[in-house]
């Protein structure tokens, strides 16, 4: 069975679980046709590459076009690739959808988080600060940050200020609340990296 498939984050709700609410993720999840097959003969190691999202040819470069011509699929937006134990079981041009996953499984979702500019270190690394009291002049600042004899630099990897957020996040073990086929729709327990519309990876967990 493929491991994964792509979606696109439709944005957040609530569902009652146990007579409970808890936020849900909806996830709108495209069928995904494959375009080329990798074995561990031709390539060293077995995955699908899959085509998501619809793409005119004119918007096509040359080389992906002729890739999909070879391929004798339609030309896609994206394409990735998903590893699997069993290539043989499967033909260029198959279609994979949301079925292949089922309620109550737990799944890794990877995204780009949301951008938020440059930030300080309290808001990007969760400093304390200084004293929150009158007279105090050390708020939100990040304090010393080398030695002045040996090694006489900041060392590599210093939490700092810097740009935050829009890097590549996976949160792990989230749970299926519902799977829509007929809508290509899944509800995820909790919630996913991105703001609405940020294209996510869907993968089963291994182990």
């Amino acid at each position: 069975m493929a491991q994964g498939i792509l979606g696109r984050k439709i944005g957040m709700t609530q569902l009652f679980v146990e007579d409970h609410a808890v936020g849900a993720t909806v996830v709108e999840a495209q069928p995904c046709t494959v375009v080329q097959i990798k074995t561990v003969e031709t390539d060293g190691y077995n995955a699908l590459q899959l085509g998501h999202g619809h793409l005119r040819e004119s918007k096509a470069t040359k080389p992906m076009l002729g890739h999909y011509r070879k391929a004798d699929v339609a030309p896609h937006r994206r394409l990735f690739e998903v590893r699997i134990d069993n290539p043989e079981d499967y033909n260029v041009g198959d279609v994979i959808g949301v079925d292949i996953f089922e309620e109550g499984e737990k799944i890794d979702v990877a995204g780009i988080s949301k951008g938020l500019g440059f930030q300080g270190v309290v808001k990007r690394w969760d400093f304390a600060g200084g004293p929150k009291t009158h007279g105090s002049h050390f708020h939100r600042r990040p304090g010393s940050v080398g030695m002045c004899v040996k090694p006489g630099r900041v060392m590599k990897g210093k939490k700092l200020p810097g740009h935050t957020g829009a890097r590549r996040v996976t949160v792990k073990g989230l749970q299926i609340l519902r799977v829509d086929p007929e809508r290509n729709l899944l509800v995820l327990k909790g919630g996913t990296p991105g703001s609405r519309g940020t294209i996510l990876e869907l993968g089963k967990r291994h182990g």
